[in-house]
């Protein structure tokens, strides 16, 4: 389409517009699930790991991010070119769907922003700010742009939609609807490796390492899902049939995920109920499905709803919602799994970052080869395995195994040669006083007062000086004094003395004898 035959179509513009906002919002809700997840003493530095990546690959994919992953293909579907660098020719004249080019790239752009956000889970609570910052913006260059073309670039080799490169692509024909192999697969296995750099968290296994806020884990989720309607549904690139049933297959697999995590951990947290000795063949089998001491976890209840989330979107614009509610439920249950294994191998993601989005996103790029459908959105010759038709499912595998081996190879040696130059994690005693104080120095609660309380529920400050923000040439400042008041003393109550009354001897009336006398006498 030519510059003057472009017009902005307001209905697509203004969805694109809401959905790249519900995109964005995904990142601080990631923020508040992780930092639910963790330790009091990591909350804040938790938090500004997935905040701070908003501000580091925002300005990347401006300045370059952008042009490598949809410039012009160099050939192969491999990388695109430098044309667009600082967003060069890149404005609101042009576009697709009556959607200016410069809004897709802002869409584009908060999926690139929360997918190294997604790897800071597994090494939650043990790295150094400084050399993360420098993996942050290494990862989002040389491993996230490259994958992104060749899964969403014009002529990338993993697309289906590939134009007429010249050369041509590779010619693999995958379908990934909103970025189950560009962004879950991607991440998990980058945190995969991650997890082999960094180590165990010190005292793992034997220190008591729980949510320290369920509440904001459930706040958090429920962030994610909200703009997880704007990361699917907008991946339409449209206000249109496909982007309707791309947001109703998001609803329902969330829900699928949530109720069949809930379910499978509560009866797997409890025990067989047993049967008496004698007992039928029957009621021994019942003894051993029924069970007793099982909880239905909050955590897992949310972690279901994310796994669900998480496999649903390569698959949201090509399944019905049938086949997304059994995409959902059997993410549910496969990440229910992988993170019992990572438990029983003592795998320390920390925040099961590989468990949920590595194994969620490997299943729900398979799933999209089994329930592609043309009635949603696939092409004809993309149908899934139900379908009658094989070709879509190896051609998932093969973008699988691709992405797998790049990413984790790539981001093992991007962080061993940081770890190398500046070493990645934290010493023992940051690690054990917590990323809050030691990297940032602040910390998320305040467990004491700065004052002394006095009776009446005053607060007066504490005598002394306030030191300056470190970095600051300010000196420091001195407090007020502290107001003493008079010393509150106790009323003393003396216990009254009983005395008891005298002992009085008992008075004995004299003898009746003399008037006996008298009457002896007068007889």
């Amino acid at each position: 389409m030519s510059v003057s035959d472009f017009q902005i179509d307001t209905g697509n513009t203004a969805w694109m517009l809401a959905a790249a906002g519900l995109v964005l919002f995904m990142t601080p809700g990631l923020a508040f699930f992780y930092g639910g997840l963790t330790r009091d003493k990591n909350v804040v530095g938790t938090i500004m790991h997935s905040f701070i990546t908003i501000g580091v690959v925002a300005v990347l994919w401006v300045v370059i991010g952008y042009s490598l992953a949809f410039g012009e293909d160099q050939g192969l579907g491999l990388i695109g070119n430098l044309d667009h660098v600082g967003l060069r020719g890149v404005g609101v004249t042009e576009g697709d769907n009556g959607v200016p080019e410069l809004l897709f790239m802002a869409f584009q752009m908060m999926f690139a922003i929360i997918t190294p956000a997604l790897i800071t889970g597994a090494f939650a609570e043990r790295a150094k700010f400084g050399p993360f910052l420098l993996f942050i913006a290494l990862w989002s260059v040389i491993v996230y742009a490259p994958v992104a073309h060749w899964v969403f670039g014009e002529n990338g080799w993993l697309n289906t939609f590939s134009g007429e490169g010249v050369p041509p692509d590779i010619g693999i024909n995958g379908l990934d609807f909103a970025g189950g192999l560009a962004i879950h697969i991607n991440a998990g296995v980058a945190a995969l490796a991650a997890v082999l750099v960094f180590g165990r968290r010190r005292g793992y296994g034997v220190d008591p390492m729980e949510p320290h806020d369920i509440t904001m884990v459930v706040l958090g989720g429920a962030m994610l899902w909200f703009g997880w309607f704007g990361f699917n549904a907008g991946s339409a690139l449209a206000a249109s049939g496909q982007a309707v049933y791309a947001f109703v297959a998001t609803a329902v697999a969330a829900g699928a995920g949530a109720l069949t995590w809930t379910l499978v951990s509560w009866w797997f947290g409890g025990r067989p109920r047993g049967a008496p000795e004698g007992a039928s063949p029957g009621e021994r089998l019942l003894g051993r499905i029924v069970r007793r001491g099982g909880k239905p976890s909050v955590v897992g209840g949310v972690s279901g709803a994310v796994a669900g989330l998480v496999a649903i979107t390569p698959a949201s614009g090509y399944v019905q919602p049938m086949e997304a509610i059994a995409v959902g439920a059997g993410a549910g249950l496969i990440c229910y799994f992988a993170v019992l294994l990572r438990q029983r191998v003592r795998f320390d993601d920390s925040l099961d970052v590989v468990a949920v989005h590595g194994v969620g996103g490997l299943w729900g790029a398979i799933a999209t080869g089994i329930f592609a459908s043309t009635v949603v959105g696939a092409p004809e010759f993309r149908e899934g395995l139900i379908h009658g038709e094989w070709r879509l499912l190896w051609d998932q595998t093969v973008g699988i195994v691709a992405v797998c081996a790049w990413s984790f190879t790539l981001t093992f040696a991007i962080l061993k040669g940081l770890d190398w130059i500046f070493g990645v994690r934290v010493s023992r005693d940051e690690e054990e006083t917590g990323l809050d104080l030691s990297q940032h120095g602040e910390r998320a609660y305040a467990h004491d007062e700065g004052g002394v309380v006095f009776p009446g529920g005053i607060v007066a400050p504490v005598q002394g000086t306030v030191s300056p923000v470190a970095g600051s040439s300010a000196p420091p400042v001195a407090t007020a004094p502290t107001l003493q008041p008079p010393p509150v003393q106790p009323p003393t109550l003396q216990r009254p003395t009983l005395q008891p009354p005298p002992l009085q001897p008992p008075t004995i009336p004299p003898p009746q004898g003399g008037q006996q006398e008298k009457h002896d006498e007068e007889d």
